[in-house]
């Protein structure tokens, strides 16, 4: 009889789900932190859905589109993934932590394989895109980049699909034994007799690191080298024109800077979200402490503030943008 009332007890505190151990935070910066990461994915929900429309549309009705429009259909298609499943997830995760926790062998291991796999992808489309960019705008005499100029257009839809075979495939090593959770029986309340059931994830920082330098590593490199070269060639070019002292070429000697600075604002944004990305991935810090709450408002910023770039760098997307802005406050005037 003591036997089986032992048994029940075991499984009745088996059966007991596990409480999130950090503080839960208020209401008023859940909502906060809701306003402020939902703003972000909107704006870059409809920035880049605005692309993904444009190039669809060119794709549709030329029956072929031009290797930086497929690049940038792949790359906005990834980011309105991204930040969709980024606004679900802050919704789940803070309106609904007991749930969240409780089934965390399912939802929270779906939630870090996805959420890692879509930024993968975004990250590496806009490697890409950056590559392909300077391949294109760049000038150099190297026989193996003359030769590469003429192949990349060719080359670029394997390699971006061999983008998101490598991306699905860093992502769920990324999720296989990185994350241990577990649940502790013996936390005590204070002033009270009794224990708490509560959850831990503990992290594997090593095979994390590694998994994660796998995924992240080749097309941040690609990134830095591909954009540090531009801004190079660039500068180059521009201090050959102005060398000239040739008025017909100050239009290009603007672009020319204008594109630097592009370059450079778009170079630091990519590095702080891949940073972010690994500190957020890590769990160094709490769910609920103020440095994964930055890192969030980082990771959903970059997507939205890159994508708002791209369209102000393309002259056709922002003639096209202008256009319908124009047209949108034409009807709402009546």
């Amino acid at each position: 009889m003591h036997h089986h009332q032992k048994l029940k007890t075991e499984q009745l505190r088996m059966t007991e789900p596990c409480s999130f151990p950090e503080n839960e935070l208020p209401a008023f910066v859940i909502i906060l932190l809701l306003i402020i990461i939902g703003t972000e994915c909107i704006i870059g929900i409809i920035a880049n859905g605005f692309i993904v429309v444009i190039n669809a549309a060119i794709w549709i009705q030329d029956k072929a589109i031009s290797t930086s429009g497929r690049i940038l259909f792949f790359l906005s298609t990834s980011r309105i993934t991204l930040q969709s499943f980024m606004m679900l997830e802050m919704i789940f995760s803070s309106t609904s932590s007991y749930y969240y926790h409780y089934y965390e062998d399912t939802v929270y291991d779906i939630f870090r394989v996805s959420f890692t796999f879509f930024n993968y992808c975004s990250l590496w489309f806009s490697a890409w895109f950056s590559f392909f960019y300077f391949v294109k705008i760049a000038n150099f005499s190297c026989p193996l980049f003359l030769k590469l100029k003429w192949r990349i257009s060719g080359l670029m839809p394997w390699l971006l699909w061999l983008s998101v075979l490598f991306s699905l495939t860093s992502s769920i090593l990324l999720g296989k034994d990185i994350y241990t959770k577990y649940c502790n029986n013996s936390f005590s309340i204070s002033s009270s007799n009794f224990t708490k059931k509560l959850y831990f994830t503990e992290t594997n920082v090593v095979n994390l690191a590694f998994f994660y330098n796998l995924g992240i590593l080749i097309p941040l490199i690609l990134f830095i080298l591909a954009a540090t070269l531009l801004i190079v060639s660039l500068k180059r070019h521009t201090l050959n024109m102005e060398n000239n002292a040739n008025s017909s070429w100050d239009s290009r000697i603007e672009a020319h800077i204008r594109a630097i600075k592009e370059t450079t604002y778009i170079l630091f944004l990519y590095i702080f979200n891949a940073v972010a990305l690994f500190l957020f991935a890590s769990n160094i810090f709490a769910n609920n402490s103020f440095w994964n709450i930055l890192f969030e408002i980082i990771m959903a910023a970059y997507p939205a503030g890159d994508s708002v770039l791209l369209i102000c760098d393309n002259p056709g997307l922002r003639r096209t943008w202008k256009q319908l802005y124009l047209q949108i406050h034409r009807y709402l005037k009546g």
